[in-house]
C-alpha cells in the first residue's frame, strides 16, 4: 500500500476486509507472512505508539458520554497525543457536516452523526495513517459523498494516507487511487 494515497477495500461480507484493516495497525497478529511500516516488521513497534500513528476507526464506533466537546477532549486525554495542533473543534465539526454546538449533548446525535463525530476525533488526532471501516454505513448517499469527499480532501491536503472499507464500488472509484478487492481472505483482481 502506498504512503499518501487513497485505497479503498472492496468486497463481501464476511470477505476479510475488517480483518485486513486490524492486521495493518497489530489490533491482530498474522497467521503468516510479514507486515512492514515504514520498513520495520510491524510486530517490532511498541503497539500503542503504532496506534497513534495508525488510528483505526471501526464501522460502529463508541460515542463518550458528555458533550461533543468532551468528546474531544477525552480523545486528547486518553491518547496523550503531542501531535494534534489544538484544532479547532468547530472547525472539525464542520469537516464532517455537523452543525450541533460544542456543548450539545452526544447520546443525542443519531447513529449517522456519531459515526461523524467519530471521525472527526479521529481527524483531530492527526495520524499518518487512517483506517476507516465503512465509515459512511450510517449515512445516506449524499451526506456519504460528502463526508468522503471532505475526508479524502484532509487526507490529501495534509499529506496522510487513507485505507479504507467500503460498501460503495461508485465511492471506491471516484475518490480512490487503488482498489483492492477482497474475497474468502484472498485479495482478488
Amino acid at each position: 500500500l502506498e504512503e499518501n494515497r487513497v485505497t479503498a477495500i472492496l468486497g463481501s461480507s464476511g470477505g476479510g476486509k475488517t480483518t485486513f484493516l486490524k492486521l495493518l495497525n497489530n489490533m491482530i497478529t498474522a497467521d503468516q507472512g510479514t507486515i512492514t511500516y515504514q520498513g520495520k516488521d510491524i510486530e517490532s513497534y511498541d503497539p500503542v505508539s503504532l496506534r497513534r500513528e495508525i488510528v483505526m476507526l471501526p464501522q460502529d464506533p463508541q460515542i463518550f458520554k458528555g458533550t461533543i466537546k468532551d468528546n474531544f477532549t477525552k480523545t486528547e486525554a486518553i491518547t496523550d497525543n503531542e501531535n494534534s495542533r489544538n484544532l479547532n473543534y468547530n472547525e472539525l465539526l464542520q469537516k464532517v457536516s455537523l452543525t450541533q454546538d460544542l456543548n450539545d449533548a452526544a447520546d443525542n446525535l443519531s447513529g449517522g452523526e456519531k459515526q461523524r463525530l467519530a471521525l472527526a476525533r479521529v481527524m483531530l488526532l492527526e495520524p499518518k495513517v487512517l483506517l476507516l471501516d465503512e465509515p459512511s454505513s450510517s449515512l445516506d448517499k449524499k451526506t456519504e459523498e460528502k463526508i468522503i469527499k471532505r475526508v479524502v480532501d484532509y487526507v490529501r491536503k495534509n499529506n496522510r494516507t487513507l485505507i479504507m472499507v467500503t460498501h460503495s464500488s461508485k465511492i471506491a472509484e471516484k475518490f480512490a487511487d487503488k482498489i483492492i478487492n477482497i474475497e474468502n481472505g484472498k485479495i482478488i483482481k
